[in-house]
């Protein structure tokens, strides 16, 4: 089905902020509506049908994939993992179970974001200035230097970081950054309840954007700590939660806000990952 569906795509429509709104234009189903689209798919294979089931979840995507940003991976690539989650979700979804594709379609979505992580972590801001970027591309290079060596010594790894101008725990760092091995998504059970595994470390689902949205009112009542994180926030960094996190009707876009107070788009996403940053932090307290 992946292969047949065609639908927007962030590189077809040339950035990520108009791709968001071209999601938005898409209308959400009804309940009976999705019910008829699934059905027609499930019983008739009619793509035209799991097409609409796709497009009217576009924007459950992006915001899923928003509440994975400080992975440090990009959101387009993320985006795209998630839609990839979405089209299995609705070749899987039956709707006779009396559960909408919504709830259905958000554990395949994560899902597959969460595996993407799990094969990116390892060099998500490992090479972030030009000496750590020489390092990454060359320290394989330089390890054939020692021959038979698998491991770098602490004296080796000394010259490594002298010859290339970094800190020798950088070298270490990067060496098992490197070398390390890829993990399963999930932990294995003969390891026991206190064992951890890397889903453990993902995104915290209490502040998915996508449950701040559907439990807004709910958490304005019950949970006076938000309250009490957002008049932590400076007036500019609330507004800009509340405007993408908050607002009662769409999200306000990181261009819509960057002409509100006349900056950068990208000064606005800054701001909002340091709000957040500082929420989460008052929150935990």
């Amino acid at each position: 089905m992946t292969q047949a569906l065609t639908f927007p795509t962030i590189s077809a429509i040339g950035n990520i902020d108009a791709y968001i709104q071209a999601a938005k234009q898409f209308p959400l189903l009804t309940e009976e509506e999705e019910f008829r689209l699934a059905r027609r798919f499930r019983e008739e294979e009619d793509l035209d049908a799991a097409r609409q089931l796709v497009l009217s979840h576009l924007r459950l995507v992006i915001s899923i994939a928003r509440g994975y940003l400080g992975y440090g991976l990009p959101h387009a690539d993320l985006i795209q993992e998630g839609n990839i989650g979405l089209m299995k979700a609705v070749k899987r979804y039956d709707p006779t179970r009396g559960v909408r594709l919504v709830s259905f379609a958000m554990h395949w979505i994560k899902a597959e974001i969460h595996e993407y992580i799990l094969k990116n972590w390892r060099l998500v801001k490992v090479a972030t200035t030009k000496a750590q970027r020489k390092l990454f591309f060359n320290l394989r290079s330089l390890k054939n230097d020692y021959e038979g060596v698998d491991t770098l010594s602490g004296t080796q790894a000394a010259e490594v970081a002298a010859r290339l101008g970094v800190k020798q725990e950088e070298v270490v760092e990067m060496e098992t950054r490197l070398s390390g091995r890829d993990l399963a998504l999930e932990g294995n059970p003969d390891d026991g309840e206190d064992a951890f595994a890397p889903i453990d470390y993902l995104a915290d689902s209490r502040y998915e954007p996508t449950r701040v949205l559907e439990n807004k009112a709910l958490a304005y009542q019950q949970n006076e700590g938000l309250h009490g994180a957002l008049e932590g926030l400076d007036p500019r960094s609330r507004r800009i939660i509340e405007a993408r996190w908050l607002s009662e009707g769409e999200a306000a876009t990181l261009h819509e806000l960057a002409a509100e107070f006349n900056v950068s788009a990208e000064r606005i996403r800054q701001i909002e990952v340091k709000a957040l940053q500082k929420m989460r932090g008052l929150l935990a307290a």
